[in-house]
């Protein structure tokens, strides 16, 4: 029996002048490649810049935030796994990721999360710790396992290669394979009984 491939998004969680997400993003979504089973959807939400302001309960968006949405929205449902790469921002997330989280709601139920997160001397840890409250909240499961890269901006080439990439890439492979387990044990479980929240 063949199984079934994974659709992964993996999602861009800064949007700051200057940052160094997109290159740890880049660099975990050729790890993603590499890792069978997954296909592998690169979501920069630079690209999406979505309003502070979201709608009253039972309300439409503006217009603007529905062409955002209708570009964004759809690449998120369709994704089986997430993994979010995510700076820490005085101990936490970026609010940009946050707005992107509060925005959705049934796109992340009974799917999996994970993390890859960056900084300073923390590594972006206490950013995770935080998001794996949030995404508890709106019923995702969150995997054990993450990457993360302490000292960031000295931890890549120029083309966007680890220095070292021995230790990052084990930790990559142990953050896939439990995402991709996670991805196919509860795809099984939403075809064989709705999850209901």
């Amino acid at each position: 029996m063949t199984e079934q491939t994974v659709k992964l998004a993996v999602i861009v969680g800064s949007v700051r002048e200057g940052r160094i997400g997109l290159t740890v993003a880049n660099w975990l979504a050729d790890q993603a490649r590499g890792h069978e089973g997954l296909d592998v959807d690169l979501v920069d939400l630079a690209d999406f810049p979505l309003s502070l302001v979201l709608p009253g309960f039972g309300s439409a968006p503006d217009p603007e935030a529905a062409r955002t949405l209708g570009s964004l929205t759809p690449r998120l449902a369709a994704a089986d796994a997430y993994v979010v790469v995510t700076p820490e921002y005085n101990h936490s997330f970026p609010a940009s990721l946050k707005n992107v989280i509060d925005w959705h709601d049934r796109q992340w139920r009974a799917k999996p999360v994970g993390f890859v997160s960056y900084g300073g001397l923390s590594g972006g840890l206490r950013a995770v710790e935080q998001l794996r409250l949030v995404f508890a909240e709106l019923h995702a499961v969150t995997v054990r396992d993450t990457v993360s890269f302490h000292g960031v901006w000295s931890r890549f080439d120029d083309a966007g290669v680890p220095n070292d990439p021995q230790g990052c890439e084990g930790a990559a492979k142990v953050l896939l394979d439990q995402l991709t387990w996670w991805a196919r044990t509860l795809l099984e479980g939403r075809a064989a009984h709705p999850y209901a929240a």
